[in-house]
């Protein structure tokens, strides 16, 4: 096969998600393709992701998630080992800035994935700021995952920038009946509006509890509407409210305390759920993904919900606009009044919530998958000179 042999290394930082399980998608294909393949990143990842399971060689190496100038000194000296490859492929802001320092000069061709947006002030927003000037400069490829990052890239210097394809993994069905999802969760008739997320600065989760606590108080504040019988001669006979709703949370991260004390202070209708195998389950039964976001890619979560046919409503920031197209409602970020409002009209719009619904089902399919991934980079590979 062409390319037969390769030897590729593949970088990563700290990683508990979206970029892990992408390397390992792409160490797994690339030793099914007949490549030689080492990861190299914290030890933390290779028993989180199981990279040597894979076939891959696994080579432990410091890259924390943060500025740690004795521990970036060891991780450049381990990275150097990694110039007999044919390609580094680094996966992360700091990952490819530290091996951008490691193998300058050896001809060794690097390319570099930018997962996420530097979105951290003060003094860690300059050092990233840095990264990002080393980054741009030094790296052979550099594959982003939004065309904000591609334009911040091309304005700090670089000169190959290219769209990075991120699938996410396929769901695996679990054969669960919607009814039974709904009584384990203890939800009733509320409409489930369902959000996956680290909860973590990044993911803007207090947008999520204000729209929560402004929509409850608009629930709570509208008159019940009166039913009428179908059946002749009996006119009106009750008075009922729109379904309730409920917000659930799944995943964990370091801002969980202060989330749930906001929850139980102002009896908002939000549960964290923590993090949970069964998203297909709960993508079945809601009403719609909302994503509140300050800044995605691609995200796998999305991706995930298109899939699914379930309908997004999503911050305009990132990739997030091109992956979702007509398959969501979307509002700019911080925007509390807007995302409030969209989440209401799905609620309360049968005829939209199934058009959203079915959009997604139809841009679902039509997202790329591990085949096209793997092949995006088999390309970019073969189109270095070192």
């Amino acid at each position: 096969m062409a390319d037969e042999g390769r030897r590729v290394a593949l970088v990563l930082g700290t990683s508990a998600g979206g970029v892990g399980r992408h390397v390992a998608m792409l160490a797994g294909g690339l030793v099914r393709d007949g490549h030689r393949v080492v990861v190299a990143g914290p030890p933390s990842t290779e028993r989180a992701f199981g990279f040597a399971a894979l076939g891959a060689r696994f080579v432990p190496v410091p890259i924390s998630d943060r500025p740690r100038p004795a521990g970036d000194l060891r991780a450049v000296l381990a990275l150097r080992a990694l110039r007999g490859a044919h390609v580094v492929h680094a996966h992360g802001l700091r990952a490819g800035a530290l091996a951008s320092i490691a193998l300058a000069g050896t001809g060794t061709g690097l390319v570099v994935t930018l997962h996420n947006a530097a979105t951290a002030g003060g003094a860690v927003g300059a050092v990233y700021g840095l990264l990002e000037r080393i980054v741009a400069r030094r790296a052979d490829r550099i594959l982003v995952v939004s065309p904000d990052l591609g334009e911040r890239m091309s304005r700090l210097g670089a000169t190959r920038v290219e769209a990075a394809v991120v699938p996410a993994p396929p769901l695996p069905p679990s054969g669960r009946e919607p009814g039974d999802m709904r009584r384990e969760l203890g939800v009733g008739d509320q409409m489930i509006f369902l959000t996956v997320a680290r909860l973590a600065q990044q993911k803007g989760l207090e947008t999520l509890l204000d729209v929560a606590k402004t929509l409850r108080g608009a629930q709570e504040a509208e008159p019940a509407r009166e039913a009428i019988s179908t059946e002749p001669g009996r006119g009106r006979i009750a008075r009922e409210r729109a379904p309730g709703v409920v917000f659930l949370v799944a995943g964990e991260g370091p801002l969980r305390g202060e989330l749930q004390g906001r929850i139980d202070r102002e009896s908002l209708p939000v549960r964290l759920l923590g993090d949970r195998a069964d998203v297909g389950d709960l993508l079945g039964v809601a009403r719609a993904l909302v994503v509140p976001s300050r800044w995605e890619g691609q995200p796998l979560t999305v991706q995930e919900a298109l899939r699914a046919g379930t309908a997004v409503v999503a911050t305009a920031v990132g990739g997030i606009p091109a992956m979702v197209g007509e398959a969501g409602l979307l509002v700019p970020y911080g925007d509390v009044a807007a995302m409030r409002d969209a989440v209401a009209r799905v609620l309360a719009d049968d005829e939209l919530a199934a058009a959203l619904a079915g959009a997604a089902a139809l841009r679902g399919r039509e997202l790329p998958g591990e085949a096209e991934a793997l092949g995006a980079v088999l390309a970019v590979y073969a189109g270095l000179s070192g």
